[in-house]
């Protein structure tokens, strides 16, 4: 019975890690702030440039990783090969926020990019000595700017962070520790960065 629990266990928490991976919370969070853009259109289609640089890209470097060797899965669960892939995800969000800059893109839309890159850079500074979740950190940053930048009503979401937590420790990728640092570097770092900017 105990077999039987803790597969069904496995089961959901792959389910949450890999449905709330953090493609798709930046596709979510870039789609949701854009739409509340005062012209809509352009703020959709400023959101459709961050996922590509914050996401599609990312995810098409971590595709070629993983067909080449050079990690063993999409979340990149060794510490050390992160060290690689972070600056490669953080030049590529840099090139976004240089096109946002040289063609005027909405402030919130700018700040919400720059806040991703803040993030990353702090996530990569732990990294150097300890695996810190980018999974919390991405959802609590995410909501952080959503809560700040159109209703503190999203604030009402963070529970699903939690869940992220639970699933990631469950599966033994991260630590309690380590799900609880990632939070909270996600939302002070994200949050305020979003805020200053805007």
């Amino acid at each position: 019975m105990t077999t039987t629990i803790t597969a069904v266990e496995n089961r959901a928490a792959r389910a949450v890690t890999d449905g709330l991976e953090p493609k798709n919370v930046i596709l979510a969070v870039c789609l949701v702030l854009g739409a509340a853009q005062d012209d809509m259109l352009v703020g959709l289609a400023w959101a459709f440039h961050a996922i590509v640089f914050a996401a599609v890209i990312p995810v098409a470097y971590i595709k070629y990783g993983i067909r080449s060797g050079r990690w063993k899965d999409r979340h990149v669960g060794q510490r050390v090969r992160r060290l690689h892939l972070i600056p490669v995800i953080m030049a590529s969000v840099g090139v976004a926020i240089a096109a946002m800059l040289l063609l005027g893109a909405p402030a919130q839309m700018t700040a919400l990019v720059v806040a991703m890159l803040a993030t990353l850079g702090a996530i990569l500074s732990v990294t150097t000595l300890w695996k810190i979740s980018v999974h919390t950190s991405v959802s609590a940053g995410a909501i952080a700017i959503l809560a700040v930048g159109i209703s503190p009503w999203w604030a009402a979401l963070s529970p699903l962070v939690g869940l992220i937590g639970w699933s990631r420790v469950a599966l033994r990728d991260h630590t309690l520790g380590q799900v609880v640092a990632g939070t909270a570097l996600g939302t002070l770092v994200a949050g305020s960065v979003f805020l200053w900017l805007t």
